[in-house]
């Protein structure tokens, strides 16, 4: 018996034992695997986090289905939808903008991911081993992003919920911040990011620089009303020596026709390194290359589908009572205007008014860059030969039309899509097209100079806006304005001559609280239904505002 108890004990004692080292044992200790615990400590570390971040932005704006194309031009002063569909591309305001439909709610959920990394990497960068001269880099390319989606958020939504510090738990309390509140922190980031930002000739294609910070500075005064510092960070850029519009014919086509505004939009030529010193920002695509995001492959996978968008379906033009269209399709020629489904109708407002009210001749109106003279390049159509012109459209033809209207070319590569692409020798291109394949500009200077006007119109400087405007319009060989035509409309009417659907629309006239205004009074958007003053701003996402069960997120005045 005695035996027994002895057993025991000595049982009772190892358990014990092993249930103190139990814990011990089972804490897990990342030795030769990324964590949480240790994925924040070199400067290879961060650098991958800010690699992140690219690619966030990328994904939002210019990657993945269509919504980077159709949520940030559709359903403004630009173009209106071909193909009625759901909640997808503005053409039913109540439908897109219902909060309840969660079909907008992807933006709210990648500024707020973009701003949590970057909460993390700031938050992580001082127990950290990078070196001391290092940290002031790292630090100020978080916080430019961090501003960069903050400044998307209020523009899309008004006042949202600031949060500066990294989240380890879930919170479930917030409150907006005010537009004003919102607004400082991005200036206070972006002043940070100015000072501390390598130079833009310092850093390779794709990244931000000072150049970028400066830009994006004078953009966010100008949406606090501080319009001298606006001006002033303007011509940061502006005076640099290392920036300066391309006035002459450069790059990968040269040598082919066009003229220089189509040679900025051209494979190869967005970059610094093709000599390019106009470019402030451009995100970066690599064709064929896994991560760069234009896959070429047999399957019809990821890149930037303004090219399926933005051009006529011409396959479907019918002219005369012939059975073919005149246009061959899909081919990679100006007629073609590659694999495009005709969706991104210009507005008569976009195609025709904006320059019939300053210049036909402008050279960003040129065939090379909107598109309105079509050679019928179809052997089996009567019109093959004949050259057919969208402002002269055949008897029987309506322009614009899904099969047919003025294009602008931002959103193609006539002769230039990758060779894998082609189904033949002839040109005919495979079910995979329709892509742009092409670097894009997220900033460049000719929009820093409409960004200084603003500022100049701000201050009642009407002089000196007309000579921003007029540099710009110079490099075009358009006429010259004068002081007296500067208003908000027409430097609006500039950046849609110079930046058409390359720029996010709606994000510049959220800014101004414009696109009610320029959508349903001024451009007419012809099939924009149930819009009101309310949709100048987003509604918060009912999703986020349910799961916030600690404090009320207010919703949107309207919605």
């Amino acid at each position: 018996m005695e035996h027994k108890y002895i057993v025991r004990s000595i049982l009772l004692c190892l358990i014990a034992l092993l249930g103190t080292s139990c814990s011990d044992f089972l804490d897990e200790e990342a030795l030769d695997f990324k964590s949480s615990s240790n994925s924040y400590s070199t400067v290879s570390d961060f650098d991958k986090s800010l690699v992140h971040l690219y690619s966030k932005v990328r994904e939002e704006f210019f990657s993945g289905n269509e919504q980077p194309v159709s949520d940030y031009i559709f359903g403004c002063d630009l173009v209106w939808d071909g193909q009625i569909q759901g909640a997808q591309r503005f053409n039913d305001y109540n439908n897109t903008c219902n909060p309840n439909n969660t079909y907008l709610d992807i933006h709210w959920k990648n500024m707020y991911k973009m701003i949590a990394a970057c909460n993390t990497i700031i938050s992580r960068l001082g127990s950290s081993q990078v070196p001391d001269a290092e940290r002031p880099r790292i630090e100020a390319a978080a916080k430019f992003f961090r501003a960069f989606a903050y400044r998307n958020l209020v523009y899309l939504y008004g006042g949202v919920p600031l949060e500066l510090n990294e989240v380890a738990s879930p919170k479930t309390n917030y409150v907006r911040a005010s537009k004003e509140d919102v607004l400082k922190v991005i200036v206070e980031d972006l002043v940070y990011a100015c000072n501390n930002l390598p130079g833009i000739t310092k850093v390779r294609d794709g990244e931000i620089s000072d150049m970028a910070a400066n830009h994006l500075l004078a953009e966010v005064y100008l949406a606090a009303g501080e319009y001298q510092k606006a001006y002033d960070a303007a011509s940061v850029v502006i005076n640099s020596q290392d920036m300066a519009l391309m006035k002459e014919r450069f790059g990968s086509v040269k040598d082919e026709e066009g003229d220089v505004f189509y040679d900025l939009f051209r494979d190869k030529n967005q970059n610094r390194s093709s000599g390019n010193t106009e470019s402030i920002w451009v995100i970066q695509y690599e064709t064929g290359v896994i991560g760069g995001d234009n896959e070429v492959t047999n399957v019809y996978g990821s890149g930037y589908k303004l090219e399926r968008l933005m051009a006529p379906l011409v396959r479907d033009l019918r002219i005369d009572g012939e059975t073919t269209s005149p246009f061959l399709w899909p081919y990679s020629t100006f007629q073609s205007g590659g694999r495009g489904v005709g969706w991104g109708i210009p507005t008569i407002y976009f195609s025709n008014t904006i320059w019939e009210s300053t210049d036909w001749d402008d050279m960003r109106n040129s065939n090379y860059n909107i598109h309105r003279k079509f050679y019928c390049d179809n052997p089996a159509s009567k019109f093959y030969g004949q050259t057919l012109d969208t402002e002269n459209p055949p008897a029987g033809v309506t322009v614009p039309c899904r099969e047919w209207y003025a294009y602008s070319t931002k959103c193609t590569t006539p002769g230039h899509h990758p060779e894998n692409l082609f189904a033949n020798s002839s040109g005919l291109l495979t079910g995979n097209a329709g892509f742009t394949y092409a670097d894009q500009y997220m900033m460049r200077l000719a929009e820093t100079y409409l960004i200084r006007a603003e500022a100049s119109l701000g201050l009642n400087k009407k002089e000196a806006a007309a000579t921003d405007i007029n540099v710009v319009r110079e490099r075009a060989k358009a006429k010259p304005c004068t002081a007296s035509d500067i208003t908000i409309d027409y430097i609006l009417d500039e950046r849609m001559r110079e930046l058409g659907i390359e720029e996010k629309r709606r994000l510049t006239l959220g800014r101004l609280g414009q696109l009610y205004r320029r959508t349903v009074e001024v451009a007419k958007n012809p099939l924009v239904r149930n819009m009101g003053p309310h949709h100048n701003l987003w509604p918060i996402p009912y999703s986020e505002i349910e799961r916030n069960k600690d404090a009320v997120l207010e919703q949107n005045t309207g919605y």
